[in-house]
C-alpha cells in the first residue's frame, strides 16, 4: 500500500501542476488582477479530503513552488504563497470542525487564498490603497470557491475507492 500511496500522490502533485498551467492559458477577461477559476485547488480539495491535511498541505507548497519556478517569477511565487499558505491553512482548520461540507471549505478556501494575496500586495507595495480590490475578489473567491467545492464533492465521491485512506 505505500508504493501505491506514493504513485497516487506523485499523480496528484502532476495534476495540480498541469491544471494550473492550463489555467494560465487561459486568463479570465475581467479587469481585476489575480482573479482565477482556481482549477489546481480542486486536486488540493482532493488530498485534503482523500490524504489528510499534512498531504494536501505539502501538495499545495510543492504545486505553487513548481509553477512559480516553470511559469512565474519570484513575485508571482510569493503572492501565490501567501495566497496558497493561508488558504490551506484555513481549509484545514475548517475541515476539522466538521461544520462545513467540502463546498464550504473550499469557499473559505477561495476567499482566505484572495485575502492572502491582498495582504501580500500590501506589503510589497506598501500602500493599503489595494484594498480596495478585495470586495470584487471575495465575490470572485465564494463564486469559484462554490464551483470547485461542488465539482471536488463529486469527485471525491467517485475516487474514493481508488483513494488509499478511504
Amino acid at each position: 500500500m505505500k508504493t501505491k500511496k506514493i504513485a497516487t500522490y506523485g499523480l496528484l502533485v502532476s495534476l495540480a501542476f498541469i491544471l494550473s498551467y492550463l489555467e494560465s492559458l487561459f486568463p479570465i477577461p475581467i479587469p481585476i488582477p489575480g482573479i482565477k477559476i482556481g482549477v489546481a485547488n480542486l486536486v488540493v480539495m482532493i488530498a485534503l479530503y482523500g490524504f489528510g491535511s499534512t498531504q494536501a498541505f505539502v501538495l499545495s507548497i510543492i504545486r505553487i513552488i513548481l509553477v512559480g519556478f516553470t511559469f512565474g517569477n519570484l513575485s508571482t511565487m510569493m503572492y501565490s504563497l501567501a495566497g496558497g499558505l493561508l488558504s490551506c491553512l484555513l481549509m484545514i482548520l475548517f475541515k476539522k470542525l466538521k461544520f462545513f461540507s467540502m463546498v464550504g471549505v473550499s469557499i473559505i478556501g477561495g476567499i482566505s487564498h484572495n485575502i492572502g494575496q491582498i495582504l501580500m500586495a500590501i506589503l510589497i507595495l506598501e500602500s493599503a490603497s489595494i484594498i480596495n480590490y478585495l470586495p470584487a475578489l471575495l465575490i470572485t473567491g465564494t463564486i469559484t470557491g462554490t464551483l470547485i467545492g461542488i465539482i471536488g464533492g463529486l469527485i471525491e465521491k467517485r475516487l474514493k475507492k481508488f483513494l488509499v485512506n478511504y
